[in-house]
């Protein structure tokens, strides 16, 4: 037996309309070719879908089981057309985002409240991308952008820069280091360095820094949280270095100090990747615009 959308769409307009004349008038077809249609189905199911001579017209126990199939079939045929016409107009879609770094929350969040304004429609979701590898992830289409400081060649993946930031020296007032107009990487060696737990490639204070330069602290603690890394700073219990957004934060606190790292400073460049076919979508452009903005606007404001 074969059963079209068609099928459903007769079955439940005859019984809305309760005859013949007035469903074929709804569905734009002749009273003949809705006849013929009931018909044709009734032979396929080998029984009566309807009770004949009775007026209005109405449903066999058969042509009930259908209607009940149609009125919810119907409905989700429906929303999934109207879901795909809102995804051809730009107007819905899915965000999905994979940060691989743990200071990005600061200023993401932002972005997406505003986004969310702009964007009801849109399914936005984030993923630590520390626990899986984004990258490959973006390129399989299991996420949609991927926000890193370490572009690479990935056919298909386009690097959309954001905006440069500055990994910034976090001590306590109390540590000796405090007197120094600026970090170089020997300031290190005899400091309990708090990092984010990220393999050693991902942070700036060693791809940057202490790597080329052959430097390893006292020793490495790592902590998840930004606010525990600062808490231990202040508490002199060690030194960090995060990016300018977040120190924004401290830098008039009088509990800590914050120095460039080098007497120049270092600049890092702020990433989001994504597949090169979504960012002509309405929505990724303005995430993509927002994204740029926001966060100089908080560093400004800081």
């Amino acid at each position: 037996m074969h059963i079209d959308l068609r099928h459903l769409r007769s079955i439940k307009a005859i019984h809305d309309a309760g005859g013949l004349a007035r469903a074929a008038e709804l569905l734009n077809i002749t009273q003949s070719a809705l006849s013929h249609q009931v018909k044709g189905l009734e032979e396929q199911a080998g029984m009566e879908l309807f009770v004949r001579r009775s007026k209005p017209l109405k449903l066999s126990a058969a042509g009930l089981r259908m209607l009940r199939a149609a009125e919810r079939i119907l409905p989700e045929v429906a929303a999934l057309e109207e879901e795909f016409r809102s995804v051809r107009a730009g107007k819905s879609g899915r965000l999905h985002i994979a940060i691989e770094c743990h200071a990005c929350f600061e200023w993401l969040f932002p972005v997406l409240e505003e986004f969310r304004k702009a964007w009801p429609d849109v399914d936005v979701d984030i993923r630590p991308g520390l626990a899986f590898d984004a990258l490959p992830a973006l390129w399989k289409e299991e996420v949609d952008v991927v926000v890193s400081s370490d572009p690479e060649e990935i056919e298909g993946v386009a690097f959309n820069a954001l905006f440069d930031y500055s990994p910034v020296f976090v001590a306590s007032a109390r540590n000796p280091l405090a007197e120094k107009p600026f970090i170089e990487p020997e300031d290190f060696r005899e400091q309990m360095l708090i990092t984010y737990p990220v393999e050693r490639t991902k942070l700036d204070v060693f791809s940057q820094l202490l790597m080329p330069a052959r430097v390893e602290p006292r020793a490495v603690r790592q902590v998840e949280l930004t606010a525990v890394i600062l808490l231990l700073v202040a508490s002199n219990r060690g030194v960090a270095v995060l990016p300018d957004w977040v120190v924004r934060e401290v830098r008039y606190n009088s509990d800590y100090v914050t120095r460039p790292l080098t007497e120049h400073g270092l600049t890092r460049r702020l990433y989001a990747a994504t597949r090169r076919d979504d960012i002509e979508k309405p929505f990724m452009a303005h995430f993509l615009r927002l994204a740029r903005t926001i966060p100089v606007k908080l560093q400004r404001e800081g």
